[in-house]
């Protein structure tokens, strides 16, 4: 069993910060990538950046600049700082872990059950 869990979610102000944390927990091998999606209301759920294992990281047009992901291997974790936050910001946040786990015969994706990010003054 796996569980990834999402925290650090809330109402922050329009150019305010937030940092997002995402831990893996359980029968875990091995992580590959590790990533945030994001799903705002009447959209379809998006890419906003991933971080492979070895650091390597990629981001939405729409956030470069403002966040940045980053991870601990060792904690099974990773992290999202937003910085500069629009009301465009505005959904709920899914974190993504690629992972191997003991006794598998591959790697499959697991996801958090999401965080609420709101953007609102």
């Amino acid at each position: 069993q796996v569980q990834v869990v999402e925290s650090g979610g809330g109402l922050v102000q329009p150019e305010g910060s937030l940092r997002l944390s995402c831990a893996a927990s359980g029968s875990i091998l091995y992580i590959n990538a590790m990533g945030w999606y994001r799903q705002a209301p009447g959209k379809e759920r998006e890419l906003v950046a991933a971080v492979t294992r070895g650091g390597s990281t990629n981001y939405a047009d729409s956030v470069k600049g403002r966040f940045t992901i980053s991870r601990d291997n060792a904690q099974n974790t990773v992290y999202l700082q937003m910085n500069s936050l629009k009301p465009e910001d505005t959904a709920v946040y899914y974190c993504n872990a690629n992972i191997w786990t003991i006794g598998g015969y591959g790697a499959m994706d697991y996801w958090g059950k999401g965080t609420l990010v709101t953007v609102s003054s």
